[in-house]
């Protein structure tokens, strides 16, 4: 028998196979606990996580008779994959199961965002009537998504696109402009600088990595089309928050949706303050019911696998 720490939040449906087989330490508030974590981690043959506990540094080292890792979610810059593996470790995140939660994260706010109506509720209560206002809005049909990142979320997220009428064109550096899975959603393939200026939406679906680190930044923004609106649910890092909320403010941008920050929870912070066309979510856009379901029950599935 196994012992199995979960440090963040499961759906605890999930959790019955997990205790069939192997003894489960089960505490969404571990992570928030450093010392405590330490030490159940010192005794662990496997560990749960979603994206706020950090496999690495302290925790790695004291993941001495640790075997598996299971992610609950996708994005691994919270775990240092090369240090588990060179410690025999498995890394197993959730692939796939949550794309669908993202994809419509994406194509709800560039709706909204677009059509710039949908915040009036206040007003029209109070009796005002900004019917000329916000009669200006764009429709989605006919308006061009770029995808920076072409993997299964940004495929997914592609197709929806396609039913609301949208051009969708694509950048993603580890996939050569032939492959299949363009032609299969009826994307074309472009490089970053076309997509960067031809999109109307863009949506990012990249790591944060060397080469993701700040790639919007003030320049970047500033070359994107006037009016468009920037999407990033997938890492915080991977745009410059503070060049973001000035393109806001002067208007060269439309809008933006924020999942993802630098440093999460994010603090107070005076460069989003009252910045118009702006949502903000507290990484949020791969989590919703039916897929917190999905993904709780994959990793259960993959750790027993993994723990035989």
């Amino acid at each position: 028998m196994a012992r199995i720490v979960i440090s963040e939040f499961i759906d605890e449906r999930a959790l019955p196979a997990l205790r069939a087989k192997h003894e489960v330490l089960y505490d969404a508030k571990l992570v928030d606990d450093p010392a405590r974590l330490l030490k159940e981690a010192a005794t662990a043959d496997a560990i749960v996580v979603r994206n706020r506990t950090q496999v690495r540094g302290d925790l790695l080292a004291a993941l001495t008779k640790c075997r598996v890792v299971g992610r609950l979610g996708v994005g691994l810059d919270n775990i240092d994959v090369p240090g588990c593996e060179a410690r025999g470790m498995q890394v197993i995140p959730a692939t796939g199961a949550n794309a669908l939660s993202v994809a419509e994260y994406v194509i709800g706010s560039a709706l909204l965002l677009l059509r710039g109506a949908y915040q009036s509720t206040g007003a029209v209560t109070a009796g005002q009537w900004p019917r000329n206002a916000l009669s200006n809005g764009r429709e989605i049909a006919g308006k061009t998504l770029g995808l920076i990142g072409f993997g299964s979320i940004g495929q997914l997220t592609a197709k929806l696109a396609r039913g609301l009428g949208m051009e969708v064109i694509a950048f993603d550096a580890m996939m050569d402009g032939d492959h299949p899975a363009y032609a299969a959603g009826s994307v074309r393939a472009v490089g970053l600088d076309e997509l960067i200026v031809g999109a109307d939406v863009i949506s990012l679906h990249v790591p944060l990595v060397d080469s993701t680190r700040n790639l919007f930044d003030a320049q970047r923004i500033a070359s994107m089309k006037r009016g468009a609106v920037l999407i990033n649910s997938a890492r915080g890092g991977i745009v410059d928050e503070v060049a973001l909320a000035a393109a806001l403010r002067n208007g060269h941008l439309g809008g933006a949706a924020v999942d993802v920050f630098g440093s999460e929870p994010l603090p107070a912070s005076a460069h989003f303050v009252d910045c118009p066309n702006l949502l903000l979510t507290p990484h949020i856009a791969g989590v919703s019911a039916e897929s917190n379901e999905r993904v709780s029950f994959l990793i259960v599935d993959k750790v027993l696998e993994a723990l035989r």
